[in-house]
C-alpha cells in the first residue's frame, strides 16, 4: 500500500484527550515526510481501519481549514460491537493508523439566512465543525444541545467560549427534565433557515415530522443508526456465490453476526445500516431491507443489502461473497 493514496492515507495519532465522560477525541496527522491531508468540509467523516477487519466512520471535528491535522471523536458504547470499546482501550500516542479520505453526506449550507443545530449526545460532533466554518465566514447560526448530563457535554466548554453563545447555544440535560421541542424549536424558525438535525432515533425521526411542510432543500439529518430495528429473526440461509457455501441465519442472529461466526472477510463500521461499508451485492433471493443508506429504488432493485442490518424475504438469499 502506498504512503498515501485517493482511498486510504497513512497517519500517526498525536494526541488523545478527554472531551467528556465516555467520550475522548483523536488527533491524527500526516506521518513525517507526508504530503498534507486532504481538504475537507463541514459535516465530513473519514473511515478508521481497526484490527480483525473492523472500519469505524467518525465525523471530522476541527476547523475545515485546517489541513495538518484531523479530530474525530468517538464514545465509548458498551453495547456496541467493540469498536469504541477498543478505541478507548487500546490506541496509544504516537502509533499508526489507516484511515480513508474524507467523505460528506452531511454537507453544511454556507450561504443560508442561517443555521440551526439540534444534537444530542455525540451527534455534536459533525456540527463542532460546521459551527467552526460558520464562525469563520461569519454566517449566523443557533444551537440547540441535548445531553444526559452536564459531564456528557463534549465541547460544550469550547462552545461556551464563543462570541454570544448564551443567546447562541441552549444546552438540555435529561436529568434536569431538560428536553428540546423540536417541533417548536422547528416552527419558530425563520423562512430561509436551514435545519440541521444529529442524535438518535428519536430525536430525528421528531426532526423529520416537524420539517415535513418546509422546503426539503432546506432539511438535513444524519443517523446514528437506520429507524428500523435490524432484522434479527432468522430462519432462512445465505449462500456465498463464490464458493458456494451455504449458512443458516439463526433466530436472534443478524446476516453480519453469522458472516462473521463463520469466518467471512466482510467489513463493516457503523453496525446500524447507516454508513454504507458492509454494503453486499445480491445475486438472487428478496432482501428484507432495513438500512437508512440505500435509495428507495436501490431498494426496489434488490441488486444489494446492508448486511448489518437488512435481512431476508425469501427462504434463500445468494450474496456476492
Amino acid at each position: 500500500m502506498s504512503q498515501h493514496s485517493p482511498e486510504r492515507i497513512d497517519v500517526h495519532l498525536t494526541q488523545i484527550r478527554l472531551e467528556a465522560d465516555d467520550v475522548a477525541s483523536y488527533e491524527f496527522r500526516p506521518v513525517a515526510g507526508g504530503p498534507a491531508l486532504p481538504v475537507f468540509e463541514a459535516g465530513a467523516h473519514i473511515d478508521l481501519y481497526l484490527p480483525e477487519n473492523r472500519v469505524r466512520s467518525y465525523s471530522l471535528v476541527n476547523d475545515p481549514q485546517e489541513r495538518h491535522r484531523y479530530v474525530v471523536a468517538v464514545q465509548r458504547e458498551a453495547a456496541g460491537r467493540g469498536g469504541s470499546a477498543w478505541m478507548h482501550r487500546v490506541p496509544r500516542v504516537g502509533e499508526r493508523f489507516t484511515i480513508s479520505a474524507p467523505k460528506n453526506d452531511f454537507p453544511l449550507c454556507e450561504s443560508a439566512r442561517e443555521s440551526l443545530f439540534i444534537c444530542g449526545g455525540i451527534g455534536i460532533t459533525p456540527v463542532v465543525a460546521m459551527i467552526r466554518r460558520l464562525e469563520r465566514i461569519g454566517a449566523s447560526w443557533r444551537l440547540h444541545y441535548a445531553v444526559r448530563e452536564c459531564s456528557r457535554a463534549a465541547y460544550a466548554d469550547d462552545l461556551a467560549q464563543l462570541d454570544n453563545a448564551d443567546s447562541r447555544v441552549e444546552m438540555y440535560f435529561q436529568n434536569e427534565d431538560r428536553r428540546p421541542d423540536v417541533r417548536g424549536i422547528v416552527d419558530r424558525a425563520p423562512a430561509g433557515t436551514h435545519l440541521y438535525c444529529c442524535g438518535p432515533r428519536g430525536m430525528v425521526d421528531d426532526f423529520i415530522a416537524a420539517c415535513a411542510g418546509r422546503p426539503q432543500d432546506e432539511v438535513h439529518f444524519e443517523r446514528f443508526a437506520a429507524a428500523n430495528d435490524a432484522a434479527s429473526e432468522g430462519g432462512f440461509e445465505v449462500v456465498l456465490h463464490r464458493d458456494g457455501r451455504r449458512i443458516a441465519v439463526a433466530p436472534g442472529k443478524t446476516i453480519l453476526d453469522t458472516l462473521l461466526d463463520h469466518g467471512v472477510d466482510v467489513q463493516y463500521a457503523c453496525s446500524s445500516g447507516v454508513c454504507g461499508t458492509c454494503r453486499v451485492g445480491v445475486i438472487d433471493g428478496v432482501p428484507d431491507h432495513r438500512d437508512d443508506f440505500l435509495s428507495a429504488d436501490e431498494k426496489a432493485g434488490n441488486g444489494a443489502i446492508m448486511v448489518c442490518c437488512s435481512g431476508s424475504l425469501s427462504p434463500t438469499l445468494v450474496l456476492d461473497l
